[in-house]
């Protein structure tokens, strides 16, 4: 394990070494290329949940809108198998799609303080993750669920739990990602999240930041340029007005990518120079969404989404 003064000493991991600032990050990251814009499109069904949306009806909308990927719930997984379907047909209903599962959510308390509880919670975990790998899933989120609402373990001790759990990932196939939670007590920050997963010195460690929560934890969107673009397979997309301000804002106050103040086009085409290719999954809880036809909202989220990120590929490549 390593300790705080040795963090920016620390080589590998998700945080690039050195003391470079943000000019120095970009003279020394390859530029981005004017050709194909290199990352996917996910649909979290969170954006849709209101529509209380069967699995299968899920994947049907998430696939007409056009997107390449879905971050289903794995409670809505758990639904489905209680209700008597059959995770095999799920998992052929997706590839049939085109679709691909590059995540899920799910909220197994690995963090927590308490042995026994935390036992409960990695055994949960190993559960959700098997669900996932049935339906060909690759990854699930790791938040700070039962440290969200007073002061949790150090980091230190964070990072252990954490290589615990992606030891548990490991040995079901489905890689954990550490969550930010900007609204949390704890991993609120990208400085917090990005030395867990370095402290954690596993070779599947990763995050999973998301530009909301980056906000709402009071974090500066240039910090991104401190992780290592290979270690943020999947990334939530989503947009914020300016009203509410950032303390009393609310995840129900999401909205769609450009129809807020989130400076998404250039932070975009920062993690384009630094080498980003992953995945973005729109990842909204907005109720004025859920009154609407599920398949007219995941089509106008993809739009939007798809504009903005042109838009930074485009800055990227003539910066």
């Amino acid at each position: 394990m390593i300790h705080r003064r040795d963090f920016l000493a620390a080589s590998g991991g998700v945080i690039t070494t050195g003391s470079l600032g943000p000019a120095t990050l970009a003279e020394s990251s390859p530029p981005a290329s004017a050709g194909r814009i290199p990352v996917r499109y996910c649909l979290n069904t969170s954006t849709i949940r209101g529509q209380q949306l069967s699995v299968p009806e899920q994947i049907r909308v998430c696939a007409e809108a056009g997107y390449d990927a879905i971050e289903p719930w794995i409670r809505d997984l758990g639904q489905f198998v209680e209700q008597g379907g059959n995770l095999d047909d799920l998992r052929k209903q997706i590839e049939d799609a085109g679709l691909t599962v590059e995540s899920a959510i799910g909220f197994a308390k690995w963090i927590v303080d308490d042995p026994a509880e935390r036992s409960a919670g990695l055994d949960e975990a190993r559960r959700d993750m098997d669900l996932v790998n049935r339906i060909g899933g690759l990854r699930i989120a790791a938040p700070p669920i039962g440290a969200h609402t007073t002061a949790g373990p150090s980091l230190d001790i964070i990072a252990e739990r954490y290589r615990e759990l992606l030891d548990v990932g490991s040995q079901t196939g489905v890689i954990p990602q550490l969550e930010l939670w900007g609204f949390s007590t704890t991993l609120s920050r990208l400085g917090e999240l990005a030395y867990v997963a370095t402290a954690a010195e596993h070779e599947d460690a990763c995050v999973l930041p998301d530009f909301y929560h980056i906000y709402k934890g009071g974090s500066r969107f240039t910090g991104l340029g401190m992780i290592e673009a290979t270690r943020m397979h999947v990334f939530h997309i989503n947009d914020y007005p300016d009203q509410p301000p950032r303390e009393s804002i609310q995840d129900a106050q999401r909205v769609f990518p450009g129809d807020g103040v989130c400076p998404l086009v250039e932070t975009i085409a920062m993690l384009f120079r630094h080498g980003f290719a992953g995945v973005f999954s729109l990842e909204l809880f907005n109720p004025e969404y859920w009154q609407r036809d599920a398949l007219a909202v995941a089509r106008e989220g993809l739009e939007k989404t798809k504009a903005v990120v042109e838009r930074a590929h485009a800055l990227s490549v003539t910066d």
